[in-house]
């Protein structure tokens, strides 16, 4: 089909060409029929321009657009006028203005859509998911990912200034255990044998820093076959760099100038560093979470010395048997309606239940008649609590309670609307433990990955102390993503692999080919990998990482538009040397 060259975009169609013609070209957003002149909203993904068909100027093109319907698509050829002073929109760009149609072609007729582009939020995710090329017709939409793209070109422009080599690290590789389930793709060539899907570029990096590249960065493919949420899908984008002959300092201060970069390129605005550091023990003692959310400050509190000697039974065993009571003190007073809700919801989290306490003219609490005298006094002072305050406790074991803890202070700083939402809060946290202990296994696991240098001290501690050389950038109780230093000498990667319980047969079968780098004169090095998409999505202001990726899949990994998985066939089974059989659900 023949149709006149566009010569503009419909949201530049303005003022300035007023008395010009021009075409364009584009969706029917609206038509509107006023008995005699016939109106289109007519939009690109730069905006809508006003399309009017005037009967006693062009008859027969008059008649043509009394038969248009929304999301067909057209090329209009017209001459730019002023609207009547009663008719313009300030709200559009290109509201002063309006075309007068000459000529029009039909390029596409469109059938009834299953939904309205103009049904912002008001749309079942799976009919958007299932449809997303119509729902990436949505200005919105296109406003994120155009962030999206964006915010890459800034990245990439930065690395490139810094020296940064872009390289491209392979798709299908090795199984290796690095922390996370791997999605395995049969060989057809090499029958019985797979490929995995990277979980991400981790060794090919470190691989390139024995080769020489010293400056490596990629906007790499991730995949993991785990269950999706809010925040990750079994395919993912990070941002991945590693640097030689480095500290966590120089990749610290890297990352802080790339985002001051993207802030001032993408937004014009100025983002202060140097960003705030802890610990990560001070992390989990104060907000219960490697993540801490610190835009309010809700912090977590040790109180049980005050509970000690009580005589109360069941807080009695609790601290015998080493566990811990921690405290949140809410400004304010709860009634009884909130924290039984506030129980049901510590309960969902596993949880028992909790204590509180109310600080009025006596102590309110369900054991306030089990407490002495002075235990108010005491309880003002260590807490320093005042009038009207509220105290929410739990007890336990501490790792389990203060990890409800760090959720219920989550919980409060909604419900009491306490959290600055137009605060953007990066915080580094560092020191993470070397090792974490899997409940399932009953064995010890690499808490980042087994490649990670331990921090100095490391010989003399217990497994469960020591800590590592690891860090991660957190934005507003979002991990960004994390990196490390990482082990360059097969001496101390062979010592990692046996606290790890990884025999040397095993080892050198997984990891014989970094092994033997380490010998080949492998420099010291380091680096970070950030999740572009949750990135993206706190920028966006966006609840899940759907809403600023083209084709998503749905909480269970299903692609909704191309219906995938999908079973093969016997015959393509054969292929790969597989017996089609009946597989359980």
């Amino acid at each position: 089909m023949k149709f006149p060259k566009r010569s503009v975009m419909c949201g530049e169609v303005v003022t300035a060409l007023l008395g010009q013609t021009v075409t364009v070209c584009g969706w029917i957003h609206k038509r509107r029929d006023h008995g005699g002149l016939i109106f289109i909203d007519l939009r690109d993904r730069s905006g809508i321009v006003q399309v009017v068909f005037n009967p006693e100027i062009y008859k027969d093109l008059h008649k043509k657009a009394q038969d248009l319907k929304n999301e067909d698509v057209v090329c209009v050829t017209g001459c730019v006028v002023e609207r009547l002073d009663g008719n313009i929109n300030e709200n559009l760009v290109t509201g002063k203005i309006e075309i007068r149609a000459k000529d029009i072609v039909i390029l596409n007729k469109s059938k009834t859509l299953p939904f309205l582009v103009s049904d912002d939020g008001n749309v079942d995710e799976e009919l958007r998911l299932k449809y997303r090329y119509i729902d990436l017709r949505r200005n919105e939409m296109f406003q994120r990912l155009k962030l999206r793209s964006d915010i890459e070109f800034a990245m990439r422009e930065f690395f490139f200034k810094n020296g940064f080599l872009s390289v491209d690290t392979p798709i299908l590789t090795k199984n290796t255990p690095e922390g996370a389930r791997e999605f395995v793709v049969p060989s057809r060539e090499h029958r019985g044998k797979f490929y995995a899907l990277p979980q991400s570029p981790q060794l090919y990096k470190q691989l390139l820093m024995a080769g020489g590249i010293d400056k490596y960065y990629q906007l790499a493919r991730c995949f993991r076959d785990e269950a999706s949420r809010a925040d990750r899908q079994v395919e993912f984008t990070q941002l991945d760099v590693e640097m030689s002959f480095i500290l966590e300092d120089d990749i610290q201060t890297l990352i802080e100038n790339m985002l001051q970069f993207i802030f001032k390129h993408v937004f014009d605005k100025t983002l202060s560093i140097p960003f705030a550091c802890m610990k990560y023990d001070d992390a989990f003692s104060q907000y219960g979470s490697d993540k801490p959310d610190v835009r309010f400050n809700l912090k977590i509190q040790d109180c049980t010395v005050l509970f000690e000697g009580l005589g109360i039974n069941f807080l009695d065993k609790i601290i015998t048997e080493g566990g811990c009571i921690g405290a949140l003190v809410v400004r304010q007073e709860l009634s009884r309606s909130e924290l039984t809700r506030l129980e049901q919801k510590i309960k969902e989290y596993g949880a028992a239940g909790l204590l509180w306490m109310r600080i009025n003219e006596s102590l309110e609490s369900p054991i306030a008649k089990f407490l002495p005298v002075d235990f108010k006094n005491k309880l003002i002072d260590t807490l320093k609590v005042s009038q009207g305050d509220t105290i929410i406790l739990l007890a336990g074991e501490y790792k389990k309670t203060w990890e409800n803890l760090g959720r219920l202070r989550l919980e409060l700083g909604e419900k009491l609307n306490i959290i600055d939402k137009d605060k953007l809060a990066f915080l580094w946290v560092t020191e993470f433990p070397l090792f974490e202990f899997d409940e399932k296994s009953q064995t010890f696991v690499a808490m980042h990955h087994p490649f990670t240098q331990p921090l100095v001290g490391w010989e003399k501690l217990e497994k469960e102390k020591m800590k590592a050389r690891a860090y991660d950038l957190v934005l507003n109780g979002v991990e960004l993503g994390g990196g490390s230093i990482r082990i360059h000498t097969q001496e101390l990667q062979s010592q990692v692999f046996d606290m790890l319980s990884i025999s040397k047969e095993d080892a050198q079968k997984r990891f014989g080919f970094l092994l033997e780098a380490q010998t080949l004169g492998f420099p010291p090095h380091g680096g970070i990998a950030l999740g572009l998409d949750r990135f993206i999505m706190l920028l966006a202001h966006c609840d899940s990482i759907r809403e600023v990726i083209a084709f998503p899949k749905t909480s269970r990994g299903h692609d909704l538009l191309m219906e995938a998985p999908t079973e093969l066939s016997g015959q393509d089974l054969a292929e790969f040397g597989f017996e089609k059989k009946k597989i359980k659900k």
